[in-house]
């Protein structure tokens, strides 16, 4: 793994692209304030992979009566997923914008897929490379404040996902780029 570079606005830590603003941003959810609403907007599902497809399918039977009718029908008649318009997998909403899968307290799913669990990150493949980017959504001001008050960055905050989905070598590399940008006032 190489060692982090910054160019600009991007910022490259082994195969991976990121906006700058994912170390810079202060940002911790509040759930408490904000309810998931990022679960509950929105013109599109959750992206999903082929395998998140299949384990969501394989809990199905499990999560079929704690699912809200709309829910339902909704995967009766589209399955889990379908293509947005950009032809991207994407989980299934109810009423053009709740998730499918959410309930009253949250997530029903037993492993969320790893594009909710990133969020507000969103990933994109550019070939051989991964490009992480900030996605800013006004329902995230109470993220940004208590982020704020708490010290905490996007990419601190988000800690647990970035190594579900990278590793922990990549993250620590990560971390280490930040620390080294942040102190040589680069970003």
């Amino acid at each position: 793994m190489g060692k982090g570079q910054s160019f600009g606005n991007l910022i490259e830590v082994g195969d991976v692209i990121l906006h700058s603003d994912i170390l810079t941003q202060y940002f911790c959810c509040d759930i408490e304030r904000c309810h998931g609403k990022c679960c509950e907007e929105g013109d599109a599902g959750a992206p999903v992979t082929l395998d998140e497809i299949a384990d969501i399918e394989e809990q199905l039977d499990d999560l079929w009566p704690r699912l809200s009718t709309g829910a339902q029908a909704v995967i009766d008649k589209q399955g889990v997923a379908y293509p947005d318009p950009e032809g991207e997998l994407v989980t299934s909403i109810v009423c053009g914008g709740n998730c499918a899968f959410r309930g009253s307290h949250g997530c029903l799913l037993k492993q969320k897929p790893i594009s909710c669990h990133l969020y507000p990150i969103r990933e994109k493949k550019l070939g051989p490379l991964t490009g992480l980017n900030y996605h800013r959504w006004n329902i995230c001001q109470d993220a940004i404040h208590l982020g704020t008050e708490r010290g905490i960055r996007l990419y601190q905050f988000l800690r647990e996902p970035l190594i579900r989905r990278f590793g922990e070598a990549w993250y620590n590399q990560l971390c280490t780029t930040a620390d080294e940008l942040l102190k040589q006032g680069l970003i």
